[in-house]
This record gives structure tokens, C-alpha cells and sequence, in this order.
């Protein structure tokens, strides 16, 4: 078990720590640090309001992966059970919501342009990736129990 548990903090440093991270801090360049030593507006309460808020989806959603799916958020060492409690019961992808909401927090925070596209490109390839790899992945591993589940849940909330 605890193998898991290092397996999902790697691959979340490298995913959504790359995609929510990473990629924001290059796009903002030196703007970030500028913006802590401003006094705060409402905008930036409500920035870390979001960010929280999928800071904390993003996390429920890696910790049921491990404990209920036995597996990671990667797709390179995915789940071996599907995982239909938790968030999961009312979301397919709450994880991808829980990326979403901490790069629109962050956008909001920062009240970056450049980072909001970002953002609608990053939420365009979530759902292409989605449609075209993981939902006909997820059809095959777990046939006709992913299949019910969809008929059930939907994709986004």
C-alpha cells in the first residue's frame, strides 16, 4: 500500500503539478511574485477561494483512486477497480473538474489573460483526451460495469 501512496504522490507532482504548477508559473513569469506583495482584492479571495476548493477535488479524487481503485491518476499505471463512490458518484471526471478549478483559481488570483487561455485550451484537451483515450479505455477494462456507470453519471457535473 505504501508503494501506491509514492506512486500517486510521483505521478501527481508530474501531472497535475505540471499542468497547474508548472506551466502557470511560466506563463506568469514574474508577475506571481509581484501579486504577494500587493494588498489583496476581493478578486484575489475569491482566485483562492477556487483554488482551494479543486485543491481539495484534486486530492479526494488521488486518495479514492489509491484506497478504493488501487491504482494512480496515471494512465501508465491506472486503476484496477473503477471507482463509482466519493465524488464519483455525481461526476465521471471530478479530477479534471478539480485541475479546472485550481488553474481558474489562479487565473482569477492573478487576473491573467494569458493564463485564462490557458486554461480553456487546457479544458478543451481534457475533453478530447477524455473522449478519445480514457472513456474507450475505461469501455475495455471494465466493460459493461463502466458502461452502466455511464448510464448513471454524468461526464462533467
Amino acid at each position: 500500500m505504501l508503494s501506491l501512496y509514492v506512486r500517486n504522490l510521483f505521478f501527481t507532482i508530474i501531472h497535475p503539478g505540471l499542468v497547474a504548477v508548472l506551466i502557470p508559473y511560466w506563463i506568469l513569469g514574474h508577475k506571481w511574485k509581484e501579486q504577494f506583495s500587493l494588498p489583496f482584492h476581493i478578486y484575489q479571495y475569491l482566485g483562492m477561494v477556487f483554488f482551494s476548493l479543486g485543491l481539495l477535488i484534486l486530492l479526494n479524487c488521488i486518495i479514492r483512486f489509491a484506497s478504493a481503485g488501487q491504482g494512480t491518476l496515471s494512465p501508465i499505471d491506472p486503476t484496477k477497480k473503477l471507482v463509482t463512490s466519493g465524488l464519483y458518484r455525481y461526476s465521471r471526471n471530478p479530477m479534471y473538474s478539480g485541475v479546472s478549478m485550481i488553474l481558474m483559481g489562479e487565473t482569477i488570483f492573478f487576473t491573467s489573460y494569458h493564463l485564462g487561455i490557458y486554461v480553456f485550451i487546457v479544458v478543451l484537451i481534457f475533453n478530447l483526451f477524455i473522449l478519445a483515450v480514457e472513456e474507450p479505455r475505461l469501455r475495455r477494462d471494465f466493460g459493461d460495469e463502466y458502461r452502466d456507470y455511464c448510464s448513471k453519471v454524468r461526464r462533467w457535473l
